[in-house]
């Protein structure tokens, strides 16, 4: 069993490299070998996740360790700023802003910096077999969105039984992936992280990623590239009350917005003048809408 968990990234590799000859290919296939690569470890992990306190959030962090493999393999360096600010809030609601699926890989290069973190998921994700149960048992919540009152009672339950044990709660507050977000900017938020916050007198902690400027699902391009992480200070809620939510969700949402304008100048301007076509638009499509 361990043999094969050192192999696997080797053969991944290799069916990989098969992909690169034609773009369609290696674009889907990338993608097809994370969710392959994350059921593998999820599916591994089981018999000890049933054996050593189900449901525990400690085992998504352990997952993670072997789940980041995956990053080397795609050619994506994750780079994380503000550790000392992560560190300053144990129990707190960490909200992100949500580019892909790629987002939750930039997660595991950091959940052991992050501690104990669950994560927050939709309900449809639960029955992705087997890393949507698998994930249920490793502490992931996930929740109805169509019913906010029920998800609403689910985050709440997750607060109260998290708060003793230093846990941080993952949302991403767009609701949806934000695939246009170098034109667009950072989605409206939605209430719930906010007013959990307030309600719990939990601190904010924004994450914010800079964008993945490498991958164009129009043109199926997916090359290697770099990924700031910028963890913010956090936002304290101790004397907000729930009529201050729009406020803070607003505040919030401003500061995050900011830094992801600041980050996505900083990567774009060292994208190589040989890069394709698209990424080239797109930085100037930036440039232009800013100035």
């Amino acid at each position: 069993m361990d043999l094969l968990v050192y192999l696997l990234p080797v053969i991944v590799l290799v069916i990989s490299c098969g992909f690169e000859s034609r773009d369609k290919f290696r674009y889907y296939g990338k993608f097809v070998l994370y969710g392959v690569w994350s059921s593998i470890v999820a599916v591994l992990m089981l018999p000890w996740i049933l054996v050593d306190s189900p449901g525990h959030v400690k085992h998504a962090r352990h997952a993670s360790i072997f789940l980041r493999l995956y990053t080397q393999l795609l050619g994506i360096k994750w780079e994380l700023r503000g550790v000392e600010e992560i560190h300053k809030a144990e129990a707190c609601v960490v909200v992100v802003n949500h580019q892909s699926i790629l987002d939750i890989l930039g997660l595991f290069n950091i959940w052991t910096t992050l501690g104990n973190l669950a994560a927050v998921a939709k309900n449809a994700l639960l029955w992705v077999i087997p890393f949507g149960p698998i994930a249920w048992l490793a502490g992931t919540v996930f929740i109805d969105r169509k019913n906010g009152k029920a998800s609403m009672e689910t985050l709440i339950t997750v607060v109260n039984k998290s708060q003793g044990q230093a846990t941080k709660l993952l949302i991403f507050p767009e609701g949806t992936r934000n695939k246009d977000i170098l034109s667009n900017g950072i989605q409206t938020f939605k209430k719930g992280a906010f007013k959990i916050a307030i309600d719990n007198r939990l601190p904010i902690l924004p994450l914010v990623f800079s964008p993945y400027y490498f991958i164009d699902e129009k043109t199926c391009f997916f090359g290697h590239g770099r990924v700031i992480i910028s963890a913010l200070e956090p936002i304290p809620t101790e004397n907000l009350t729930p009529t201050d939510v729009e406020e803070l969700m607003t505040k919030t949402h401003s500061i995050m917005q900011k830094e992801f304008e600041s980050l996505t100048k900083e990567v774009l301007s060292t994208v190589p003048q040989d890069y394709p076509a698209n990424v080239q638009w797109r930085q100037e499509h930036f440039k232009n809408m800013n100035s």
